[in-house]
């Protein structure tokens, strides 16, 4: 099993039993565990094998999860899981993702109105019963019904980073087949969508039957769909399709662009193709009954005299108007990036010190980390005010006497509040080296609020980025409601930059806001949001996004060393 599916076990299980109204705290474990999980680079199944003494050592992970954790491992199940499906409908936990839910609400709504599914939460909302319920009313009812379709939504489709791990399991098992010769990912996976409606491989082998069989007994198959010749369609147990293609190596580039898509960027080409005398499918480019390109994707793109574009930009927005003109950008790299500026440690609700956090930094070869924590509104994570924030500071300075090629930011992810305003005085905000503003609350206000609250705080004199701009939660919780364009127009106005949240869940910006920001000349900044040392690892996916936004490394703030970085800001 992927970490990704062990993280959704206990995710599930802290949902059924949160709607049972189990104790809290066993509730909260799970979840944290789950978070922890999600974000953990090292395989838990290799962790098992090799050294099951050593998941006890991850940070939330006692002995009885690490047993849990073996469990699943080698049986692919849990008997707790299963006891508690068989209490409680399944449908419910469809219930739960929709955005306002949760358990606490799915069970009233199951236990007053026998709701277990999705269709009769809406038959519900139609008929205006759930507005009579204690704690839901005509507004929150309008909202579920908004909810729903999002929440089926999210049970058809994969955030990027999970489906990576399903990736790189099946390449593992795939290449130890030694009939298999060439193998690639690709599909909306390859383009690097933040969501994956299912996964597409392309092989290149000369006995096709053998290369099934090895890929029938891939772990995890939960139902095989369909096997012919040269093509086989299985289900995971995590729910998203699996399709495998054989395809002669004469035509490899050519399918491997076809199956890339994306169907825009495909059409386009058929066009510029046809406008030649030539046609091109997933067999190749063909005048008359002639190929004449089809072995490589250069291959193909270059019969049209195009050059070879990034699979990230294949969205027939504007790729072809750049390779007209010559002008197909250079997009950033991860190696390009010098600094991580938003990330959270213990002093909040981080799961690591200032000094492990920067240690990790360090490891993975940035030269700054700007320590982000709460501002004092953010109360349930223990926000800090402005005494504790200067004694975090404080330690700061001490810890940067430690380094000479890292420097550790005295900052804050400080709210800009309800009524207008930011969360801590002037005085404080002024003395940070980098500050962090977003939204945490009052998300349900009108665009025009919400945008005048975002436009203020950019106006301030201390701010330098907005941070997750829209607020998203990918699957489970739209946008609010932001004039992104006038946020855009202020950060421009008043010199701040805008950020992309790299955490998988988030990926906020999306790629056309950050298209919006490079039109606009407004700076870009890839943060992670890590609250723990392996959350750090998520800026490989911001540098994605950025990258299917036609971000290049002068588009992105953090490529810069903080000391130009500094100048910008004008703080030098």
């Amino acid at each position: 099993m992927t970490n990704a599916e062990i993280a959704d076990v206990f995710d599930q299980i802290a949902d059924l039993l949160e709607f049972q109204g189990a104790n809290p705290f066993r509730v909260r474990a799970y979840r944290n565990a789950a978070r922890t999980l999600r974000e953990l680079t090292e395989s838990l199944e290799q962790m098992v094998y090799n050294s099951p003494d050593s998941l006890t050592q991850i940070s939330g992970i006692g002995a009885d999860l690490a047993e849990k954790i073996s469990t699943l491992v080698k049986t692919g199940t849990l008997p707790l899981l299963e006891e508690l499906r068989q209490q409680v409908p399944m449908g419910v936990l469809e219930v739960m993702r929709v955005p306002g839910l949760g358990p606490k609400r799915a069970a009233a709504l199951y236990r007053e109105l026998g709701i277990s599914s999705l269709e009769q939460l809406r038959e519900a909302c139609m008929a205006q019963k759930v507005r009579e319920l204690p704690g839901f009313g005509a507004k929150t009812e309008e909202k579920i019904l908004q909810g729903i379709e999002l929440a089926a939504e999210a049970g058809r489709r994969t955030l990027w980073a999970i489906a990576d791990q399903l990736v790189q399991n099946i390449l593992t098992h795939m290449k130890q087949c030694k009939e298999v010769g060439t193998i690639e990912p690709a599909g909306s996976y390859r383009r690097g969508k933040e969501t994956v409606g299912d996964l597409d491989f392309l092989v290149i082998t000369r006995k096709p039957a053998v290369v099934m069989d090895h890929f029938s007994r891939l772990d995890g198959i939960a139902q095989e769909l369909a096997r012919g010749d040269t093509k086989m369609s299985v289900r995971l147990a995590l729910g998203i399709q699996v399709d495998v293609r054989v395809v002669p190596e004469e035509s490899f580039g050519a399918a491997l662009q076809y199956f890339t898509g994306s169907k825009a960027h495909n059409v386009v080409l058929r066009g510029l193709a046809k406008d030649r005398g030539l046609k091109i499918n997933e067999y190749g480019v063909f005048r008359g009954e002639r190929r004449i390109a089809g072995r490589t994707e250069q291959e193909v793109y270059g019969a049209l005299d195009l050059p070879w574009f990034p699979p990230e930009l294949r969205e027939a927005r504007e790729e072809f108007q750049w390779a007209a003109a010559g002008q197909l950008p250079v997009l950033v790299e991860l190696a390009d990036l010098k600094g991580d500026l938003h990330v959270h440690s213990d002093w909040t609700d981080g799961q690591n010190s200032l000094e492990e956090m920067a240690e990790a930094a360090r490891q993975r070869g940035l030269q700054y980390l700007a320590i982000a924590d709460h501002s004092k509104r953010v109360s349930m994570a223990h926000g800090l005010d402005a005494d504790r924030l200067r004694r975090q500071w404080e330690e700061i300075d001490r810890l940067n006497e430690k380094w000479k090629n890292f420097q550790l930011l005295k900052s804050i992810e400080v709210d800009i509040l309800e009524k207008g305003g930011l969360d801590l005085p002037d005085k404080v905000l002024a003395e940070a080296d980098w500050v962090v503003a977003s939204v945490h609350y009052g998300q349900n206000q009108s665009r025009e609020q919400i945008t005048k609250r975002v436009v203020e705080a950019l106006s301030h004199p201390a701010v330098s980025v907005f941070a997750h701009p829209t607020g998203r939660l990918l699957n489970e919780r739209p946008p609010y409601a932001i004039d992104l364009e006038a946020v855009l127009e202020a950060a421009k106005k008043y010199g701040k930059m805008i950020e992309l949240n790299a955490h998988p869940a988030r990926l906020d910006l999306d790629d056309v806001g950050c298209a919006a920001a490079r039109k606009m000349g407004v700076l870009v900044v890839i943060s992670t949001d890590a609250h723990s040392i392996s959350g750090l690892d998520a800026l490989r996916y911001g540098v994605l996004q950025a990258r299917r936004g036609g971000l290049s490394r002068q588009h992105v703030a953090n490529t810069r060393p903080w000391p130009e970085l500094k100048r910008l800001l004008g703080r030098s």
